[in-house]
């Protein structure tokens, strides 16, 4: 993803969810991003540039031990 990009997810994330959340460039990755709480990392942001409709979309696991 480019900066600008990264730039604009993060202000989103930290708008919507919690300030505390970073959206971090993926070494070797070009197509998504990494998002974390402060060092937690949380998941990835891929972009779907599909058909014309650019959109991003956000994974996470849960693992049963957080729960």
């Amino acid at each position: 993803m480019k900066a600008d990009e990264i730039k604009k997810l993060d202000a989103y994330f930290k708008r919507t969810f919690n300030p505390t959340m970073v959206v971090k460039a993926r070494p070797r990755k070009d197509d998504s991003a990494e998002v974390y709480v402060g060092e937690e990392f949380l998941g990835v942001v891929f972009k779907d540039d599909e058909d014309g409709d650019l959109s991003y979309n956000f994974s996470m696991a849960i693992l049963d031990v957080d729960l």
